[in-house]
């Protein structure tokens, strides 16, 4: 299960990123068990979506509490936001990673617990749901993502999506942060944003809401959907479940991530 799930290679990457932990050396009690399994634990549990305490024991990856626990302290310290980042400099190390365009775009899902950053859902009968923001290359890899609640308006997150790119590493050189053109659909028609990506010295193409379709946006756009569908192929992203956002957070920084390395190794279909 250890090799399926976390092979040698992405454990290479991974394992430098984690922090180092602290042993008591008094009553230093249980040796704490061993990060790649608990990661493979996490893995599990996000492309199955079963629940923590559902995880198998014969796995060898610890209990739910424990993979929940190591979660939480990896989310806080920025392990998968790393991660995400180190992906995207070996894309662009191996020239996978095209600017010429990126294209924004949001799903929605069910929030059945509730929580902070959950809203009624305008598009479920108002339940409690959040909103997955996602950006991605011309390519469809995904560069940059936002948690927010259900009703918060498509256009607001525009401009933090954009703002948010870290810099792209991977070549000599400067680093790569500012995509030359955005790409969306009407939800994010607005005058002062398209003037605000302007004074960023990018260029833009959203359709205007009140107009006749044929834009022929869909020609380009459709790859932030494809996007979107692989990550809700990780079941622990198609409803959240968690009441804390940070540990909703952490799936999907972890899915973008595992997204890039699959595109990476030619193995994402």
């Amino acid at each position: 299960m250890v090799r399926e799930l976390v092979d040698d290679e992405l454990w290479e990457i991974v394992q430098p990123l984690l922090p180092a932990r602290r042993r008591r050396k008094t009553h230093p009690g249980r040796k704490p068990l061993d990060d790649r399994r608990v990661l493979t634990g996490i893995l599990f549990v996000l492309q199955s979506g079963i629940p923590w305490e559902m995880l198998p024991q014969e796995m060898g990856c610890g209990s739910g509490m424990t993979c929940w626990r190591r979660v939480r302290a990896w989310q806080k310290a920025g392990v998968w936001r790393k991660l995400h980042r180190v992906l995207l400099d070996k894309l662009r190390g191996a020239d996978k990673l095209n600017f010429s365009r990126v294209v924004a775009d949001s799903s929605s899902v069910r929030a059945v617990h509730g929580g902070k950053k959950t809203g009624p859902n305008p598009t479920d009968r108002r339940k409690a749901g959040s909103k997955h923001h996602l950006l991605v290359d011309a390519e469809g890899i995904p560069v940059n993502v936002i948690l927010t609640k259900a009703n918060r308006h498509d256009v607001t997150q525009l401009l933090p999506l954009v703002d948010g790119v870290h810099p792209i590493r991977g070549k000599r050189g400067r680093p790569l942060k500012k995509p030359k053109s955005v790409q969306a659909d009407r939800a994010y028609d607005s005058r002062a944003h398209r003037l605000a990506l302007e004074q960023r010295g990018i260029g833009h193409q959203i359709a205007k809401r009140r107009t006749a379709h044929g834009s022929n946006l869909g020609k380009t756009r459709w790859v932030v959907e494809r996007t979107i569908a692989w990550l809700h192929q990780f079941r622990r992203l198609r409803v959240r479940y968690e009441r804390l956002p940070s540990i909703h957070e952490a799936f999907l920084h972890l899915g973008c991530a595992l997204i890039c390395w699959r595109i990476l190794k030619h193995s994402f279909c």
